[in-house]
């Protein structure tokens, strides 16, 4: 991997970067998580490039959503060129925000050699595509991240058809999934056009900067998704696996050959980044921080204490739909943002596979297809 991607090279023959919800779990009511939290470059305004040292640039690239801006990150190469970190998604907005960046710094067409893409969710790949026609450069990514980018957005796809049959054995009403398809749809036009990639390996080394980092699996937010990680001065490229002051969300979703358990996958990804010393992490929202396995126990804990909540709403209710589950968890008010509602039940459904599979709740198909959970007790037999 080392001679693949020294300096943004790609091999001859394959020679030739948005929502917020998509990054960020929707919080419960009442649960403040770590909001007053300081971070790195607090007081600054977020919209503007950040120098981080060493030529690398912070790039806050504009969203039409709650979250605001997605962290691009450029990084000077060895060559003269540049190495960009997920470009974000493709808005007007956005496309100015790259142009009149790289005309401030002097970057001229074809000095970014490469874009690197931690995951293949809208805001961080959704101008990869216009990048790599910009620049005449590659795109790398894992074959695993490119084959659900082609799932959600490729010319066939049957995704949003697919998710609105999953949403609707679990109780979602034919008012709200009337919106899916549509929503869906409408992040066609943001990750237009797209790239032809070439493939990131996990465990490979990758030279970003001048120096070495390694690839990792970064399993639970997004199929495929990998940060790199850089042991001599203890940096962590984390893409939205671990955030600063808000959470990743972790998606069930329906269809062949996706993780089952993407909670259980994404709570080993944060014990494994616990162990990795870090003094400076570079996330995909919000602002860079040093200590990446304080936060991913942080955010265990806050998981913990989710698994907890939603078995104490299956012990009241006796049984539930995971849409009933949903809205006691998050509230009815996302009723009024399809976008919002979409992860917010993805994300219960995630939570009930895990105590599913722990044996603590029990899935119950009923003759009319739709699907219904209790709790497993002791006293109701079940298990």
């Amino acid at each position: 991997m080392t001679e693949r991607l020294q300096n943004g090279k790609a091999p001859e023959a394959g020679a030739v970067r948005p929502s917020g919800a998509a990054a960020a779990s929707v919080r419960p009511p009442g649960d403040a998580g770590d909001a007053g939290r300081p971070a790195m470059g607090a007081g600054r305004d977020p919209l503007q490039a950040e120098p981080l040292g060493g030529g690398w640039l912070r790039v806050p690239v504009p969203l039409p959503y709650s979250l605001r801006f997605v962290n691009a990150y450029l990084v000077p190469e060895p060559d003269g060129g540049w190495t960009v970190i997920d470009p974000g998604l493709n808005t007007e907005d956005a496309r100015t925000t790259w142009r009149e960046l790289q005309q401030q710094a002097g970057i001229a067409r074809g000095d970014i050699r490469r874009v690197l893409l931690t995951h293949q969710h809208p805001d961080h790949y959704g101008l990869s595509g216009w990048m790599q026609q910009e620049h005449g450069c590659p795109v790398w990514m894992t074959r695993q991240a490119h084959r659900y980018a082609v799932r959600m957005w490729g010319t066939d796809s049957r995704f949003p058809r697919e998710l609105e049959a999953w949403f609707r054995c679990h109780g979602m009403p034919d008012e709200l999934l009337a919106l899916l398809g549509p929503h869906l749809d409408s992040f066609r036009e943001r990750v237009e056009p797209q790239p032809q990639p070439s493939y990131l390996e996990p465990g490979e080394i990758v030279e970003l900067g001048g120096r070495s980092w390694r690839l990792i699996d970064a399993p639970g937010h997004a199929p495929g998704a990998v940060c790199l990680y850089e042991p001599g001065r203890r940096e962590l490229i984390a893409g939205d696996q671990v955030l600063a002051r808000i959470t990743p969300n972790i998606s069930l979703l329906p269809g062949d050959g996706v993780d089952p358990d993407p909670l259980r996958s994404y709570l080993a990804s944060l014990a494994e980044l616990a162990e990795l010393p870090t003094e400076r992490v570079y996330p995909g929202h919000r602002e860079p921080f040093a200590d990446a396995g304080k936060r991913a126990r942080e955010i265990a804990e806050h998981h913990a204490r989710r698994l907890e909540h939603l078995l104490g709403l299956l012990a009241e209710r006796g049984e539930a739909s995971a849409f009933e589950l949903c809205e006691l968890e998050f509230g009815v008010h996302l009723r009024r943002n399809i976008h919002n509602l979409r992860f917010a039940l993805s994300e219960t459904l995630a939570h009930l596979a895990y105590l599913e599979r722990d044996g603590r709740a029990e899935a119950r198909f009923r003759a009319d297809g739709a699907i219904r959970y209790r709790g497993v007790t002791r006293e109701n037999g079940i298990g």
